[in-house]
């Protein structure tokens, strides 16, 4: 991995905006590995004078997930421990963040104003110290205490929180495995000579069932970027759920190896399995029940490679039917409290939305679960995913883009709010077809010259344009406390072949209202942080001053008489196009 890396970070983006290969190391693992752009990649890199031990920050919205990388770019087979505790230095400060932000450099300040507010949303922090090296075994046996201290402090101080080693072996596994991350299709092969297992067959379909090594489960692939749990109905829900805590002091105290008999075990479901003299080999590989389990268990990795006599129970199933998979996701997840946000697929409302969307549309699809993959037979433009359609809801009915960036509160305190079983198809792909015009300037071209800050945030502030294309329509018609209907904003500026104005005034007007937050004076001792801004609801003012602006501004322009009387024409909507927003404050 090391001859690769140093090859790839001799390309011109990795000389050109890094200035050692320390920095074009890490900035290469957040391009390969969580699949950032070359913005976003950027933005993450606090590594520097004063980065207190952090080389970068990535907080994923989607997984409530900080990761706090550290990374060594090494030549050499095995490192000692000082890496490792320059993981746990950053974890110490990590928890005192008004003087970690005092004494930080501005890229670290300025992330760290975006941490404090995910730490505040209960987002888990995931330390990484990503090396191409190995670890010495003393180095090994620090890691060791290092993880299950930090374990010990979460149970104490409700600060959720892990430490976890990307070796050379482990960041080969993950590098693999992101090249088919949009579609992945697991292949392991596990060795089941020192396994006690039975080989049957139920119902016409082969099933396998072994007591494995507990160390044995730490390298199947997929666990730690939840790739291995897409069939399952939930993610990992950090090391604080009372059933992972009874899982971790299991680790660390069984001194009768009664593991097994603890735990209810894992199932697992593959598209074909095979077994070869005692070794097993799975394709399509993915973990209906069990996903807390193993998180928890890589969590205390160090202390589970010394334990030889732990097993854990495995029912492997060779189960290729996609619908078969998914009842049996459902039905097998019980060990743990199943939150409302992970079965709203099943619900009601959505079913009927779906249901409308479907009949409406023959050429399209609502995907309700996650993890589904788009019919082939369908049109992409027709496609919509559950979790997108809830951030188009709140940034569009709710006027709150600045909820849109996490599931949490769509999915939980507002999804009564928010799902309508009468909500109209039409309405459901005019906010398709918007968000699809949107993402067009969100590209690496980048055609309407968005400030690089607003290119990094790609992952929610695209709503916040959303948002703004609903306030052209709502100032235009003196209706700033009402909310146009999404799909006769759509019909109207298709017809009079304004989709792209509109678009290009609502991304500019996000852009000055931006500038203008970034140049009003800080208190002291305060960086102005453009992701808290973004999130924060106080930047809808600043979207709004800009939109009524550009609009004075406009006839002013070389052309612009003629571009606002024709932008007049497709803003000006019926009285009855218009409703009160939907409350969610």
């Amino acid at each position: 991995m090391f001859n690769k890396i140093k090859e790839e970070i001799k390309n011109d983006y990795y000389q050109q905006n890094y200035c050692n290969d320390g920095q074009r190391f890490v900035a290469w693992y957040l391009r390969n590995i969580y699949l950032r752009d070359m913005v976003e990649a950027k933005d993450d890199i606090t590594d520097g004078p004063n980065d207190k031990q952090i080389d970068a920050i990535y907080i994923d919205n989607d997984k409530s997930t900080i990761y706090i990388i550290q990374g060594k770019y090494l030549n050499q087979e095995v490192i000692d421990a000082e890496p490792v505790r320059e993981v746990l230095s950053s974890w110490i400060q990590i928890k005192d963040l008004i003087r970690l932000q005092e004494d930080g450099n501005n890229k670290l300040k300025r992330k760290l104003h975006e941490v404090a507010k995910a730490i505040e949303d209960e987002y888990k922090i995931a330390f990484e110290l990503v090396t191409t090296s190995s670890l010495t075994e003393g180095a090994n046996s620090d890691l060791d205490a290092f993880q299950k201290a930090i374990g010990e402090s979460s149970e104490i101080d409700d600060f959720s929180a892990s430490i976890d080693l990307i070796d050379n072996e482990e960041l080969k596994r993950r590098y693999d495995l992101a090249i088919e991350k949009d579609n992945p299709s697991i292949i392991h092969a596990i060795d089941l000579s020192q396994s006690k297992f039975l080989d049957t067959e139920i119902a016409n379909t082969k099933v396998i069932i072994a007591s494995i090594p507990l160390k044995e489960t730490i390298s199947i692939p997929g666990i730690k970027d939840g790739t291995l749990f897409q069939k399952n109905v939930r993610q990992s829900l950090g090391l604080n759920n009372t059933v992972n805590k009874g899982i971790k002091n299991t680790i660390y105290s069984d001194k009768y190896r009664d593991f097994f008999f603890f735990h209810n075990g894992i199932t697992a479901i593959c598209n074909k399995l095979i077994l070869e003299d005692s070794k097993l080999n799975l394709y399509g590989l993915q973990v209906v029940n069990g996903c807390q389990s193993l998180n928890t268990i890589l969590s205390c990795s160090e202390k589970v490679k010394t334990l030889n006599d732990s097993y854990i129970l495995f029912r492997f199933y060779e189960i290729p039917q996609r619908e078969r998979a998914d009842k049996i996701s459902t039905n097998t997840n019980s060990q743990s409290a199943v939150k409302p946000r992970d079965l709203r697929s099943n619900d009601k409302r959505v079913l009927n939305i779906k249901r409308l969307f479907e009949q409406k549309y023959s050429q399209g699809y609502f995907k309700t679960k996650r993890g589904e993959i788009n019919p082939p037979e369908k049109n992409n433009n027709y496609i919509v995913d559950l979790s997108d359609f809830g951030k188009w809801l709140i940034a569009w009915h709710s006027q709150r883009p600045n909820i849109s960036y996490g599931e949490t509160k769509i999915f939980d305190k507002y999804f009564e709010i928010l799902f309508k079983r009468d909500y109209k198809p039409e309405n459901v792909q005019a906010l398709n077809f918007w968000m699809q015009e949107i993402l067009k300037c969100w590209s690496s071209d980048n055609p309407l010259s968005l400030d690089q800050t607003l290119l990094a945030m790609k992952a929610y502030a695209p709503y916040h344009q959303l948002y703004a294309i609903s306030m052209c329509f709502a100032i235009s018609n003196n209706q700033s406390d009402r909310v146009p209907n999404p799909h006769s904003c759509w019909e109207k500026a298709k017809n009079l072949n304004m989709v792209s104005e509109i678009i290009k005034i609502s991304g500019i007007s996000l852009n000055m209202a931006l500038e203008a937050a970034a140049n009003e004076p800080q208190p002291q001792n305060r960086v102005f942080s453009p992701q808290n801004w973004i999130k924060a609801k106080t930047c809808l003012a600043g979207i709004n001053f800009a939109i009524r602006n550009y609009f004075n501004m406009l006839p002013m322009m070389p052309g612009g008489q003629e571009i606002s009387s024709k932008l007049k024409d497709a803003l000006i909507l019926n009285g009855e196009d218009f409703e009160y927003r939907w409350a969610a404050d």
